[in-house]
């Protein structure tokens, strides 16, 4: 399954949805067109496998020295398995925090300095839970190779604190390829300028 069908599935089946009439808002207070959740591709089998089939000729290419795949909690974790699957390779996954009993352990799973790790999580919007992963990889001394994800949304937040974390960054899917094959086929050219127009200023849109 390419790309373009995976992007056309997770529409299909309303993981992502795209409103140009009516506002979601997110926890955030961010106001936008778009709605993504991803934690429903667990439940397609054949959707599922091909994301991981594709991530994983993704990191391939992108970091090939990688050793261990990561999943970051709570979304990213059955994708990191069945990328790890495919690949053959170990797994390990990373809390959001330390636990606060037994032995306090934020990674699970066994993790050496000579690894070389790349975490996984569903969706990248600024960047900032994936990169806390990312620091609590390296403060084990491990090598962090970088970050892969099902799909981010582009924001400039996020190329900002990848940036400033030194940490690469290779999305499967993104805001724009997503728009341009919805572009193509349901929206208007002015339903796809207010798309645009989110995209450039998420925090300041609104209709």
């Amino acid at each position: 399954m390419q790309n373009n069908e995976i992007i056309r599935q997770l529409i299909d089946k309303k993981i992502v949805t795209i409103s140009p009439d009516k506002d979601f808002v997110y926890a955030s207070g961010m106001h936008s067109p778009i709605y993504t959740d991803l934690r429903q591709t667990i439940s397609f089998p054949e959707l599922r496998q091909a994301i991981a089939e594709n991530l994983a000729a993704l990191i391939k290419q992108e970091f090939p020295e990688v050793t261990v795949i990561g999943g970051v909690a709570t979304a990213g974790i059955p994708h990191a398995a069945w990328v790890a699957q495919v690949m053959n390779l170990p797994m390990v996954y990373v809390r959001s925090k330390p636990k606060d009993h037994g032995q306090g352990r934020q990674i699970e799973g066994r993790l050496s300095m000579d690894d070389h790790i790349v975490l996984i999580d569903d969706l990248i919007s600024t960047g900032g839970s994936v990169l806390s992963a990312v620091q609590a990889v390296k403060d084990t001394g491990a090598h962090v190779d970088g970050v892969s994800s099902i799909f981010t949304y582009l924001l400039p937040d996020a190329d900002e604190n990848f940036k400033k974390a030194d940490t690469k960054f290779a999305p499967l899917l993104n805001y724009r390829e997503l728009i341009e094959q919805e572009i193509a086929e349901t929206v208007s050219e002015e339903q796809y300028k207010e798309l645009l127009a989110w995209h450039q200023d998420p925090w300041n849109w609104k209709r």
